[in-house]
């Protein structure tokens, strides 16, 4: 991808890409909650201090990302799609560096 060519397109496929997962995060943890009988509060908690867990979540809400993605390939919106999979992609540092350090 040539960096000259950036538009206004892939910044909002960046930021669809990058905001949808931290959006729906506590919608999964609901969801666990309502499913498994927990206090949302125990889940939250447990997500913020349980490095492991955290990835676990994070990485289930990533997936949405997925249909994004398919949505705009299928309307033929490449730039949107790029730009949803480089948001995505931004999540993979700290995946690495909660998984490893």
């Amino acid at each position: 991808m040539n960096l000259r060519k950036w538009s206004k397109e892939h910044t909002k496929g960046f930021l669809l890409g990058f905001v949808t997962p931290l959006v729906l995060a506590p919608l999964v943890l609901w969801i666990l909650s309502m499913t498994q009988d927990y206090y949302f509060e125990q889940l939250w908690n447990k997500f913020r201090l349980n490095k492991p867990y955290q990835i676990k979540i994070i990485t289930i809400a990533i997936i949405a990302n997925l249909g994004w993605f398919y949505l705009f390939l299928n309307k033929e919106r490449y730039n949107f799609a790029m730009g949803i999979i480089l948001g995505t992609v931004l999540f993979a540092p700290y995946v690495i560096y909660i998984k490893f350090f």
